[in-house]
């Protein structure tokens, strides 16, 4: 079976010792990676990208999004993406454990901003030019402080990022319908319920399942998921069991069938039934529209 690759921070600096972050420009950056940027891979990390310059497109689990002057990115660890360019791009990029963040932070979790609050929320943002040169240099003085050996390196570090996604998360709330969600307590209980999915997507596909897990019945935790996401707890499962499908379609060499059964399906047919209700297409036919 061929693997989508997996990245680390550790891969990308060996000169700087921090297992736990990495910043460069978007030049240097994609001229050190340039084997593999424009191929899928994943991270084990997140990470956000400012562009200056450049256009051309992003895919991020199969959603294609324009790369153009002001365009800012956030990924999350596990999501699959590649870039292609028309034209040089320019810019800011940095990467960070989920610990590094939270542990100069230790009341606020990454998922308090939008952007990283679920994976339905856009992966983008675009900045006007004004916006650019206000946030821009925030950037600039992350990838400085990241390239000196100063005393509170990594405090300092910290607080930037934290400024940095203060700003985004402004912008993004004026650009993007984000639904207000007024209880904290919905807010936890999403997120580990998408985290329980991501475990256990592959065997378990009841609501009943993750409700039991979460202490709540399944009547409460549709109404918290549909309240949050406008979805059902169903949708959620289904939608994270074809997006693995989606992705060893494309990324491995195994047959449809073998593949409906490492997602759970032992009936093929099955399967491309669910498939095709969700994408308007059968997996054969998606392989054949994708490649």
């Amino acid at each position: 079976m061929k693997n989508i690759p997996v990245l680390n921070i550790q891969q990308f600096e060996q000169s700087i010792p921090m297992s736990n972050f990495y910043s460069n420009d978007l030049k240097s950056h994609l001229e050190k990676n340039k084997d593999f940027f424009n191929k899928p891979h994943r991270h084990d990390f997140f990470l956000c990208v400012l562009f200056s310059e450049g256009s051309g497109i992003h895919e991020i689990d199969f959603n294609t999004y324009q790369v153009k002057p002001g365009s800012v990115f956030f990924l999350r660890p596990s999501q699959t993406h590649y870039w292609i360019f028309d034209n040089q791009p320019d810019g800011y990029i940095f990467f960070h454990t989920q610990n590094f963040y939270e542990l100069h932070f230790s009341k606020s979790k990454l998922e308090q901003f939008p952007y990283y609050y679920s994976y339905k929320n856009r992966p983008t943002l675009h900045l006007n030019s004004n916006e650019i040169t206000a946030i821009e240099p925030i950037f600039k003085s992350i990838n400085d402080e990241y390239r000196n050996s100063l005393v509170y390196k990594k405090q300092k570090i910290a607080s930037l990022i934290n400024t940095v996604y203060i700003d985004l998360a402004r912008q993004y709330s004026t650009y993007e319908s984000i639904k207000n969600v007024t209880s904290v307590t919905y807010v936890e209980t999403l997120r580990s319920l998408e985290k329980d999915i991501d475990t256990h997507y592959k065997t378990k596909k009841s609501v009943k399942f993750y409700a039991n897990r979460l202490n709540i019945t399944p009547k409460h935790l549709n109404r918290i998921v549909k309240t949050t996401l406008g979805k059902t707890t169903t949708d959620l499962i289904t939608e994270r069991v074809i997006l693995e499908s989606k992705r060893l379609i494309v990324h491995s060499n195994n047959s449809l069938s073998t593949i409906s059964e490492l997602i759970g399906y032992q009936d093929y047919a099955y399967f491309s039934k669910v498939f095709k209700l969700k994408t308007g297409n059968t997996p054969l036919g998606f392989k054949k529209v994708y490649q």
